[in-house]
């Protein structure tokens, strides 16, 4: 099966060796965000809320990139540095998932890249 690589300028440029998304067939496999703003190359300063929209953005920007949306995504992963923050990433989460709800995991980790406060993953049917 042939893979596509999915980069976007909307979204932040990847810090290491990996894709920002890779298409695989139907599937769409999108790297974890991080509250970075594309823009600057900078994490979003800040609390939990800012952090999280950010995170949000940068995954519309992928799906968009990949002509799709919120209401084709499958799977998350949410990893937080605070379970404290559940309630308000969910918050902001639902608002873009109002009547689609994909299949979620969220787990608690020690630190994620840059000092961030979360990290999401998707997978999205094409």
């Amino acid at each position: 099966m042939k893979l596509e690589i999915v980069s976007t300028d909307s979204a932040p440029a990847a810090i290491g060796p990996y894709s920002q998304a890779v298409k695989c067939g139907n599937i769409l496999f999108c790297s974890g965000q991080i509250p970075i703003d594309p823009a600057t190359g900078k994490l979003v300063d800040g609390t939990i809320y800012p952090q999280a929209e950010r995170v949000m953005d940068n995954i519309s920007a992928m799906l968009v990139a990949s002509g799709i949306g919120f209401d084709d995504v499958i799977k998350t992963t949410i990893f937080l540095t605070d379970m404290a923050d559940f309630a308000a990433v969910n918050d902001v989460y639902g608002k873009h998932f109002p009547g689609h709800k994909p299949a979620r995991s969220t787990v608690a980790v020690k630190s994620l890249p840059l000092g961030a406060l979360l990290e999401i993953e998707v997978i999205a049917a094409l």
